[in-house]
């Protein structure tokens, strides 16, 4: 999750002829060109469908993820750290809702930067603090779901260990993100005709500095929490599977013991919401950073070889990643559900019934998923026959 390199990446053709054909006139970055005039971007047929796909991921993202966070307020008899962390996801998420979206959205619009320098600093440093925050509430669930399985007794502390955790987790997606009001500034060429950008265009010194900047905001921001993720569901499946395999239960009976006590079904419910989590996480976001790899150290070659559409598609696709959150997070936690379809159910019917339809489908198609998932993994560490 992440935004730093997608202006690079969307304004390519113009950002490779602002670093071959361009030098610094004045020191109000006005840049003029050498030689032949660079081919300025353009709203594109991509570029239009991406901010059309991307006003509707907008849409449904703000509409999913306050009905989360209303869900949450109206539920206040319940105090569970769970809930704690459900509505600071959807704060994360909201972030990325209301200005990553928009911004990326009326940026694809306007082709050039048209808000001044100011707007450019603090922009780029809300566009990056929205994803750190989304990446690093996510480790702190990841944390908490791995201590609620391996230390159920220790769910006194829970609430307390989370405080101190999402507020390390808020402090340092600010502290990470303050190099962007440094590092971004607009810069405008004056020929062929005047042109400004939101860029870091003279900001390293040399190109590995820039390299090194964005290696540490690529580990920061998808390789660490990717890491700390999978480690804690790995550490999930694994003291579940040796329990199920300490109270000698074949995985053929499992469902029916799933059914019958409350315990083992939240435990396998947690599971199964885990591997979801991990496959969205993933699947949404690495081909984005992948290319982004490719581009930081290999941008000769990615030129003429990837096409602009790719970058739309790859970077729409991680968004897609914000409206999963709240379904994932919210609407598969049972308080909140329930709350959410009491109150829809009193105040429009025909709303409730629709919004019923979908989950349902979703919880379907969901559990297909990840059933043939948990029949695999079972198997695998089933002693053999």
């Amino acid at each position: 999750m992440k935004l730093y390199f997608d202006s690079v990446m969307y304004h390519l053709a113009a950002d490779h002829q602002l670093n071959t054909s361009c030098n610094c006139s004045s020191a109000l970055s006005n840049w003029t060109v050498r030689g032949d005039a660079p081919q300025l971007p353009t709203f594109s047929t991509a570029a239009k469908a991406r901010v059309i796909i991307t006003f509707i991921l907008c849409g449904i993202s703000a509409f999913c993820n306050l009905a989360v966070l209303w869900a949450a307020r109206i539920d206040g008899k319940r105090k569970s750290h769970v809930r704690v962390l459900i509505v600071n996801l959807t704060m994360a998420d909201l972030l990325v809702t209301f200005i990553v979206m928009p911004v990326d959205a009326v940026w694809n619009i306007t082709v050039q930067w048209l808000a001044g320098d100011f707007a450019c600093r603090m922009l780029m440093f809300l566009k990056l603090q929205a994803m750190y925050s989304c990446a690093f509430v996510t480790v702190v669930i990841s944390l908490d779901r791995q201590s609620a399985i391996l230390n159920p007794l220790a769910i006194n502390k829970a609430r307390k260990r989370n405080r101190v955790m999402l507020t390390v987790a808020w402090v340092m997606s600010v502290v990470l993100s303050v190099p962007q009001m440094f590092l971004f500034h607009s810069v405008t060429i004056v020929h062929p005709e005047d042109f400004t950008q939101c860029t870091t265009r003279g900001s390293f010194v040399t190109h590995w500095h820039e390299t090194a900047y964005n290696m540490f905001t690529f580990c920061c921001l998808f390789l660490l929490p990717l890491v700390i993720m999978i480690t804690c569901y790995t550490r999930i499946f694994c003291e579940i599977s040796k329990r199920l395999k300490k109270d000698n239960l074949p995985s053929s009976e499992m469902h029916l013991r799933c059914s019958k006590n409350n315990i083992p079904r939240a435990r396998m419910r947690t599971l199964k919401m885990s591997i979801v989590i991990v496959l969205s996480f993933i699947i949404c976001w690495t081909p984005y950073y992948l290319l982004g790899l490719w581009y930081w150290f290999f941008p000769d070659d990615l030129e003429g070889k990837v096409s602009h559409s790719l970058t739309h598609i790859l970077f729409i696709f991680g968004l897609v990643n914000a409206c999963l959150d709240p379904l994932i997070y919210g609407l598969f936690t049972i308080h909140i559900r329930k709350g959410l379809r009491r109150r829809i159910q009193q105040r429009n019917p025909l709303l409730f019934y629709l919004c019923l339809y979908l989950f349902r489908l979703f919880k379907f198609i969901q559990c297909l998923a990840v059933c043939d998932v948990w029949g695999i993994l079972i198997h695998l560490r089933s002693p053999a026959t």
